[in-house]
């Protein structure tokens, strides 16, 4: 068994940790910008869960998709924090 097998679910149960904690932020808040940080951060964790996968059954196409979630992510945090700047203009 090579070594990226061995730490495949260690690996994966890190990042599902990470992202139940990330769901209960989303859940509780208190901010709509605490709301869309957490967001974000589950969409980072799904990139690395589908990296993690790719590697695992050695499919790099799947590497594409989590690309294109990782720019879909990012354009919405930066469409997010253009939407608070100017709603907060005086």
């Amino acid at each position: 068994m090579s070594l990226e097998m061995m730490a495949f679910p260690g690996a994966l149960t890190i990042l599902s940790l990470a992202m139940a904690l990330a769901f209960i932020r989303l859940m509780r808040g208190p901010s709509l910008p605490d709301r869309v940080i957490a967001l974000d951060l589950i969409a980072t964790l799904a990139v690395g869960m589908i990296v993690l996968y790719a590697m695992a059954i050695d499919q790099p196409v799947l590497l594409d998709v989590a690309l294109a979630l990782a720019l879909l992510s990012f354009l919405g945090t930066v469409a997010f924090a253009r939407y608070l700047e100017r709603s907060h203009r005086p």
